[in-house]
C-alpha cells in the first residue's frame, strides 16, 4: 500500500490501536524543520531542473523517474543519480531535508510531507520569461544557494539580449508533432517576443495548430518542438501530419528546438530564443504559400 495523495488522508480509530497514519511520522508533532539545501529529493521533472541545475550533486538524495528522459533538460546530469517515485513511504524512507515538486506526488503532497515534519520546496510555473526569472530566484532561495540563481539569471539575460533579432516583422507558427500551438499567455508566446518574432498562433494559451489560418497564410518560419523518441507523436494521426502543414514546412524555414528549453520556465528559454533568433536572421520577411 502506498500514498499518491490524489486522495485526502483518511483517519480510523480502533479500539486500543491507532491505525490512522500509514507513516509513524505523520501521527505525531512536526518536528524542527532541518535546514534546506543538504539531503534533496525531487519528486517531477520540473522540479529536477532546479535540483540538478542549482545544488551540489552531492546534496541530491534521489530525482524523479523522468530526470533522464528526452523531454529533460538536464538529462545529462541526471545520469548516475538514484531515482524515486512520488510514494509517501519511498521518499520518507530517504529521510530527506527537503523535497522539491512542481506537481509531483498530487495536489496533498505538500501538506503530508510538511506535517510529516519535512520541509517542501514549491517551484511554481512560469507563463512568461519575466515569470521565468522569478522561478529561479526562487528555487535559487529555497536551496539556500541564491547566489547560483542570480549568476544563471545574468546568464540568460546576456544571451537574450545578444540573441534578440530587430528588424521587419516576421510571424512564427510554434507547433508540436501532437498537434498543438501557443498563443498569447504562453511562455513559447514570450520566447518568440524575445527572438524580434511575432506569434502567427493568435489565440490565447495552448491551440490545436490553426489548420484554417494555414490554408490562406503561411508565416516566416515554424518552430518545431520535438520531446525525444516516444513522446513527440510522429507516427499518431494527428493535425501536424496534415497536409496543409506538411507543405508550410516544406515552404519555410524550420527551427528544429528540443521541446526541455520551452518546458519548466527556467534559464535554458534561452536556448530557444538563441535557436529562434538564429534562423530568424536567415528567414524572408514574409513568406507566401
Amino acid at each position: 500500500m502506498y500514498a499518491d495523495f490524489k486522495q485526502p488522508l483518511r483517519m480510523t480509530i480502533v479500539p486500543g490501536m491507532l491505525v490512522a497514519c500509514f507513516v509513524l511520522a505523520a501521527c505525531q508533532p512536526p518536528p524542527p524543520a532541518k535546514s534546506p539545501g543538504r539531503r534533496i529529493v525531487s519528486l517531477d521533472y520540473c522540479a529536477d531542473q532546479f535540483v540538478l541545475g542549482l545544488a551540489e550533486r552531492a546534496d541530491i538524495l534521489a530525482v524523479s523517474p523522468d530526470a533522464g528522459a528526452a523531454f529533460s533538460y538536464m538529462r545529462a546530469a541526471a545520469q548516475g543519480l538514484p531515482t524515486v517515485r512520488p510514494r509517501a513511504e519511498d521518499v520518507l524512507a530517504l529521510d530527506p531535508d527537503l523535497v522539491v515538486r512542481a506537481y509531483g506526488g498530487g495536489p496533498n503532497a505538500r501538506a503530508f510531507f510538511e506535517h510529516a515534519g519535512v520541509p517542501v520546496l514549491q517551484v511554481p510555473f512560469a507563463d512568461d520569461i519575466a515569470g521565468a526569472r522569478a522561478v529561479i530566484r526562487h528555487a535559487a532561495r529555497g536551496l539556500g544557494v541564491p547566489e547560483r540563481g542570480e549568476t544563471l539569471i545574468a546568464e540568460m539575460d546576456a544571451r537574450l539580449r545578444a540573441a534578440r533579432v530587430r528588424g521587419p516583422d516576421a510571424r512564427a507558427l510554434y507547433m508540436t508533432p501532437a498537434g498543438y500551438s501557443a498563443g498569447p499567455g504562453t511562455l513559447v508566446h514570450d520566447v518568440l517576443t524575445a527572438a524580434g518574432l511575432g506569434n502567427f498562433q493568435s489565440r490565447r494559451g495552448w491551440q490545436p495548430i490553426p489548420l484554417e489560418a494555414l490554408a490562406y497564410e503561411t508565416p516566416a518560419l515554424v518552430a518545431r518542438a520535438d520531446f525525444g523518441e516516444g513522446t513527440s507523436h510522429d507516427d499518431a494521426w494527428t493535425s501536424f501530419r496534415h497536409p496543409v502543414v506538411r507543405r508550410t514546412i516544406q515552404a519555410v524555414p524550420v527551427a528544429a528546438l528540443d521541446g526541455a528549453t520551452t518546458s519548466c520556465g527556467g534559464w535554458f528559454v534561452a536556448d530557444a530564443v538563441a535557436a529562434l533568433a538564429a534562423l530568424r536572421r536567415g528567414a524572408p520577411t514574409r513568406a507566401e504559400p
